[in-house]
C-alpha cells in the first residue's frame, strides 16, 4: 500500500515537469517586433503558417494596437486569444 502514494507522487512530478511552464511558456512576446519563428516558438497552438499570417496582418495594419485584431487571422479565434493572451505584448 505504500507503493501507491509513491506512484502518485511520481506521476504528478512527471506531469509537472512536462507542463507548458517547463518549455518557456509564460514568457511574453511582443507581436509588433517578433519574427515568425519567435512567434511560432513562443505561442502554443501557433505554428509557422499562422505566425506568417500574423506577420502579414501586422504589416497590413502598421502594427497591432489591440489583441482582438488577431481574430482576423484565419485559425485564430476567441479561445486561442484567451489561451495566449497573457503572453502577448503590443508595444
Amino acid at each position: 500500500m505504500k507503493f501507491i502514494p509513491f506512484i502518485s507522487a511520481l506521476c504528478l512530478s512527471l506531469m509537472l515537469s512536462w507542463s507548458p511552464l517547463s518549455f518557456g511558456a509564460g514568457e511574453s512576446i511582443n507581436l509588433n517586433t517578433a519574427n515568425a519563428q519567435e512567434i511560432a516558438e513562443a505561442l502554443s497552438g501557433v505554428g509557422p503558417v499562422k505566425a506568417l499570417a500574423i506577420i502579414a496582418l501586422r504589416d497590413e495594419l502598421g502594427g497591432f494596437t489591440d489583441i482582438n485584431q488577431l481574430l482576423k487571422v484565419k485559425g485564430i479565434g476567441v479561445s486561442t486569444i484567451q489561451r495566449i493572451g497573457e503572453q502577448i505584448v503590443l508595444e
